[in-house]
């Protein structure tokens, strides 16, 4: 008798562990697929944090491929319209929802004028909520875009 109790115990045990496991599992797997929440900004076109530049980007490649590495043209100005010259660019990102970085590290390789900025080495590895963050030092001051991409 004493064994079927000890029994029936180790059953109820593996089957709050077998319920606690899917659930969790459930839960994770809503996580990674859940779109972005409606009122996120995924506009390829924002005003940096404190408001001293007006910056916009634009995906070599349409729709921005995943697994593929690829180019951007950052578009920066001042909120007047002029265009913002011989600025330091970093580009940073990942996936917040998923507490990692980008698969590369991107850089601003050329400053052909106009306030327009190649960026070489953009790649995402996976669908999602990806954030992009674009810092720009320049003669206005230091400031950062952040982008959201819903891939």
């Amino acid at each position: 008798m004493a064994a079927q109790r000890a029994n029936g115990k180790q059953r109820l045990i593996l089957a709050g562990v077998g319920l606690l496991v899917a659930s969790v599992a459930i839960y994770a797997a809503f996580r990674l697929f859940a779109p972005p929440p409606p009122e996120m900004d995924t506009a390829y076109n924002t005003v940096s944090r404190d408001g001293l530049y007006q910056v916009m980007f634009e995906p070599e490649t349409q729709p921005v491929p995943l697994n593929e590495t690829h180019d951007w043209v950052v578009v920066i100005t001042t909120p007047e319209g002029a265009a913002v010259d011989d600025a330091q660019i970093s580009i940073d990102g990942g996936m917040p929802d998923h507490g990692h970085g980008l698969p590369t590290e991107p850089e601003a390789s050329e400053d052909p004028g106009e306030g327009r900025y190649r960026v070489e080495g953009m790649r995402f590895n996976m669908g999602g909520h990806w954030e992009i963050r674009i810092g720009i030092d320049a003669e206005p001051g230091l400031d950062e875009a952040v982008f959201n991409l819903d891939l």
